[in-house]
């Protein structure tokens, strides 16, 4: 039996559901606090249980990311081989910005109140052991669509494909069956945005917004759009997937309109290239026409060990 069989994965590849939390932490100082966030990240399988079985029809899933900073705090497993913190890229025009967080945990369920919940039992075991930074609610919106009209997600990869993109296998063997997460809160200027017509909001995206069909790309060393600039390939055109589970937040209210955005990657440098080809540009100088509209308040960098390492880790 090989050493991958052993392990088991977190819920990573969970199903796309209705409903998410994004849950981003910073842990304090000191030794109580390290043991109450390792007890409790020990934990997150029984705890993850004790909400799945009230409604088992429900997709009730969690994922638990722990950043670069406390790594060698809070573990005594090898340093994944890419682990390290997010990287400010600043374009001519545009800054994807770099934000704290040590601790990342994604909520995700059909049930909004599932999800509720098992943030109040973390929360209640972490204490005073953490501080948040950050805490978004997202939703499913129509047919898996952002709040900018299109359809969000469909270069994911499906079938056996998941597992080659996300899981770390025999490159890295203490980090196998774990994956790298970047995350990202965007904010959309929905005012500009909708003056656009149809057809030039189409040409930013790469695709057609009603019928979600992808459009030719551009010719090469002329602006791209979203879709060709977060494609990433090899030399022999081969693709390299990442697995995404955007979710819309916001309010009306007060006028915030938002994508939280989350990649899960076998492979961080990926990523990284899809992210410095929209902010830098491919050829530099012509950005991701995208971040026009939509402006990131946040980008951290999580390893999303197995459940097996994370339960070995009180």
């Amino acid at each position: 039996m090989s050493h991958r069989i052993l392990i088991e994965p977190q819920r990573v590849d969970a199903p796309l559901t209705s409903s998410a939390t994004f849950l981003v932490l910073t842990i304090n100082d000191g030794d109580e606090a390290t043991s109450m966030v390792k007890s409790t990240l020990a934990s997150v399988a029984d705890l993850t249980k004790n909400v799945a079985i009230r409604d088992s029809s429900a997709s009730f899933a969690v994922t638990a990311g722990i950043g670069s900073r406390v790594w060698d705090r809070i573990t005594d497993v090898p340093r994944p081989v890419e682990l390290r913190p997010f990287k400010e890229l600043k374009g001519a025009k545009h800054l994807a910005v770099s934000t704290p967080g040590d601790l990342l945990f994604h909520i995700r369920s059909e049930r909004r109140d599932l999800n509720f919940e098992f943030e109040r039992q973390l929360m209640d075991a972490l204490g005073e052991s953490v501080t948040l930074i950050d805490e978004t609610v997202g939703f499913r919106y129509f047919d898996v669509r952002d709040l900018l009209g299109f359809v969000d997600g469909t270069a994911n990869p499906v079938g056996p494909a998941v597992d080659d993109s996300v899981f770390i296998a025999e490159e890295d063997t203490e980090a196998a069956g774990g994956s790298y997460v970047v995350v990202q809160k965007y904010v959309h200027d929905m005012k500009t945005w909708k003056s656009m017509s149809t057809e030039q909001q189409e040409s930013i995206i790469g695709r057609t917004k009603l019928e979600n069909v992808e459009l030719d790309d551009a010719p090469e060393g002329k602006q791209q759009s979203h879709k060709s600039l977060a494609t990433i390939e090899d030399d022999d055109g081969n693709e390299f997937g990442i697995l995404r589970d955007n979710m819309p937040f916001g309010s009306p209210g007060s006028k915030e309109f938002g994508t939280y955005f989350i990649g899960y990657s076998r492979r961080l440098w990926v990523i990284e290239k899809m992210l410095e080809r929209m902010y830098v540009g491919n050829p530099p100088g012509l950005h991701d026409r995208i971040l026009d509209y939509s402006t990131p308040l946040t980008g951290t960098t999580f390893f999303v060990p197995s459940a097996t390492m994370l339960a070995s880790l009180e």
